[in-house]
């Protein structure tokens, strides 16, 4: 059984999309996206600096475009319909609507205005008072929830695999780091906000509103929640979810034991690939993992789709 993933906000980096571009149809697929988000897509994802696309109205459009154009190229280099790639679809944070978009409960081009106007909402949300987020590794999992809610923070992810993110004031955040739980240490993240907490509330009404424009098709693929890692199969619950997910916090610990429930022997991360692998294999033991960072990867996914899908059209005969 394979489960495909998509990354969330943090994992872009200066010029990983380059490569990408150089397949045939991708760099006019991402100029059709950049025309849809108001986000030059191309540009941030071969010669924007790091600071640039660490602007959350920037990262969020950039990955969730990379994510399309990533599986676009999958599926044409594994010869799968879109419902023969994968048995199950989870996307982290902003990747849920990577997740939702090749399943096809959204259209592209609806999940590229969604995407921009969350991205848009919640960079001036994280521009009313400075706030943060910080991933907390290792420590007794319960005393360092303990310690997070104790100095006022959220905890905005529980990744699983011994990592809890904190959000909050930078404030809060700096208090924390000064107070760690023993044997755990404490990362900052590359977001300017704090995601998935109350603090983005004034995000929440202008994606809403966009929301009830459209009406969501039932998904290809099941969609697993970051809510509490249930699977969906209705669309109108999928767009719920993604409007409410902007202030909820994002379980992907209860993602991955839904992977491992269903038993799944198969994960693949979409560019900008890498972070969930790391936690699938902490998280996820005896899964097989491939994060396609590259076109280079793309020859050993879509072997992983023969030998891991247990649909029709990607199992190999």
């Amino acid at each position: 059984m394979l489960a495909i993933v998509c990354p969330g906000q943090g994992s872009q980096t200066p010029g990983f999309l380059t490569p990408w571009l150089e397949l045939p149809g991708l760099r006019e697929n991402a100029e059709e996206f950049s025309d849809a988000t108001g986000i030059d897509v191309v540009e941030h994802g071969t010669e924007s600096d790091e600071e640039t696309i660490k602007d959350t109205a920037v990262a969020q459009p950039l990955i969730v475009a990379a994510g399309l154009l990533t599986y676009a190229a999958l599926a044409e280099a594994a010869s799968v319909a879109d419902a023969g790639s994968a048995d199950l679809l989870a996307g982290h944070s902003v990747g849920e609507i990577t997740a939702a978009a090749i399943a096809g409960a959204l259209s592209d081009e609806e999940a590229a205005r969604f995407v921009a106007i969350r991205a848009k909402g919640m960079a001036s949300a994280s521009a009313i008072t400075p706030t943060g987020m910080s991933a907390v590794l290792g420590g007794d999992p319960d005393v360092v929830l303990a310690a997070v809610e104790a100095h006022g923070l959220t905890p905005a992810n529980n990744n699983g695999a011994g990592q809890i993110v904190a959000a909050g004031t930078l404030e809060q955040l700096a208090a924390l780091a000064e107070a760690l739980p023993a044997k755990a240490r404490i990362i900052p993240l590359k977001v300017a906000g704090a995601f998935h907490t109350q603090h983005m509330a004034p995000a929440v009404d202008a994606l809403a509103a966009y929301a009830d424009l459209l009406t969501p098709s039932a998904p290809r693929i099941p969609i697993l929640s970051n809510a509490d890692g249930g699977s969906l199969t209705d669309g109108q619950e999928i767009l719920s979810r993604l409007v409410s997910q902007v202030t909820n916090p994002v379980r992907w610990d209860l993602c991955m034991q839904s992977m491992l429930d269903a038993g799944v022997t198969g994960l693949i991360e979409l560019a900008p690939a890498g972070t969930l692998v790391g936690l699938a294999k902490r998280g996820m033991k005896g899964v097989e993992t491939l994060a396609v960072k590259s076109p280079d990867d793309l020859d050993a996914a879509a072997a992983m789709i023969r030998n891991h899908s247990t649909t029709t059209e990607g199992t190999a005969e």
